[in-house]
């Protein structure tokens, strides 16, 4: 069950990467260290959602799956991702899919 859930859970990662590609919101040069260590919410002080979807959320869950450490079992990003891609208008409905599919997967 847990090989599963890694599984399911790094092939919605891989959606989610592709999906900000495909908007253009996947972006080339890292943040700064300082940037990234943000104690913010989402690094919402330093970084925009994307960026921290990208450089923090998608890097640490990652590491964890790679490490077989236990993943989060409440997280709640869209409710900020609906308010940061906003924006976008219909563009974005397809990441916003993906990111409830990873709030459902990582809270079941």
């Amino acid at each position: 069950m847990m090989k599963e859930h890694f599984e399911n859970t790094a092939d919605l990662l891989e959606e989610l990467s592709k999906a900000l590609q495909r908007l253009n919101l996947w972006q080339e040069q890292r943040p700064s260290i300082l940037e990234v260590s943000s104690s913010a919410p989402f690094c919402c002080d330093t970084l925009t959602f994307e960026q921290w979807l990208q450089f923090v959320f998608i890097e640490r869950i990652s590491l964890m799956i790679n490490q077989g450490q236990s993943l989060p079992t409440k997280i709640a990003l869209t409710p900020m991702a609906e308010v940061s891609f906003k924006h976008l208008s219909g563009q974005a409905e397809f990441l916003l899919v993906i990111i409830r599919k990873i709030d459902k997967t990582l809270t079941a």
